[in-house]
C-alpha cells in the first residue's frame, strides 16, 4: 500500500457541509471532526475566518491520509463538489 498525506484549508464551505460531502463520497463520520473511508481518513479542523479587508470567509482545514489509490477518487470527487456547489 502506497500511503500519502495531503492537507489544505478549504474556504467558504462550512464544516457540516464538508463532512456531508465526504460521507457522500463513501466515508463514515467518526465524531465531529473525522471521516473514515476504505483505506483513507480525513481530519477536519474549524479555523478562524479568513479575512480580506472587511470580508470574512469561513474556512476548514482538512488533512487526508491513506492509500494513494483510495484517496485519488475522493480528492477528485471533493473537488467536483466544491466547484459545482451553489454559491461556490
Amino acid at each position: 500500500m502506497n500511503t500519502i498525506n495531503f492537507e489544505e484549508p478549504i474556504r467558504a464551505v462550512p464544516l457540516w457541509l464538508l463532512r456531508a460531502y465526504l460521507e457522500e463520497l463513501g466515508g463514515t463520520l467518526e465524531g465531529d471532526y473525522a471521516v473514515r473511508g476504505a483505506n483513507w481518513y480525513a481530519y477536519l479542523t474549524q479555523l478562524h475566518d479568513y479575512e480580506v479587508g472587511s470580508l470574512r470567509i469561513g474556512q476548514v482545514y482538512i488533512a487526508f491520509e491513506g492509500d494513494t489509490n483510495a484517496l485519488q477518487p475522493i480528492r477528485e470527487g471533493l473537488t467536483v463538489k466544491l466547484q459545482t456547489r451553489g454559491g461556490g
